[in-house]
């Protein structure tokens, strides 16, 4: 074998290479070069309106476990996981745990109000009509649910609905809830 045939072999061996590692994503890396948002980050903070225009800030749920939910009204997969995600609230509510669905319908309170009274629910629902979480969470849709230690930090995310009252489901928070 000549050594211009080893050298082109070589070189067709460095440009395969190459090609390849510009074809690898670094999962830990979002395309902004942001690192994604996941399980062991630092849940970023935020301050949204409720339903009775009281402001509400993540910061100042440290010391509980938060189940941050980001759902809109006309997601029938956000719907169907509602009746859980109240069920879930009625067994832990009392203990260090709160509920923030935060909603990012365009129509705000308007849509969301008749919205939480029509299927009774009473956790509490934030409003982000400008869809601000969802950059910041880096979201892919709706519905997506972080759950966040007492110590702001992100222990899981689920993207899609779940049935956050079944016995499993349960157990996890109250196992999170009595871990700090």
């Amino acid at each position: 074998m000549s050594t211009k045939n080893i050298t082109l072999i070589f070189l067709l061996i460095v440009g395969i290479g190459i090609v390849v590692l510009l074809q690898i994503k670094d999962d830990s890396i979002n395309q902004t070069g942001q690192a994604r948002l996941g399980k062991g980050a630092t849940a970023p903070d935020f301050t949204l309106p409720g339903l009775d225009g009281k402001m509400v800030r993540l910061a100042d749920q440290k010391g509980k476990v938060v189940f941050l939910n980001i759902w809109a009204t006309w997601c029938p997969p956000c719907v169907d996981e509602m009746p859980s995600m109240e069920r879930l609230y009625q067994q832990l509510k009392g203990e260090d745990f709160d509920i923030l669905a935060v909603s990012v319908d365009k129509q705000g309170a308007e849509a969301v109000l008749p919205f939480m009274k029509k299927h009774n629910l009473n956790f509490t629902a934030l409003i982000d009509a400008k869809g601000s979480l969802q950059n910041k969470y880096q979201t892919t849709g709706v519905p997506e649910t972080f759950i966040i230690d007492r110590n702001g930090i992100i222990v899981e995310k689920v993207i899609g609905p779940r049935d956050w009252a079944a016995p499993d489901a349960i157990g996890f928070f109250q196992n999170l809830i009595q871990k700090n």
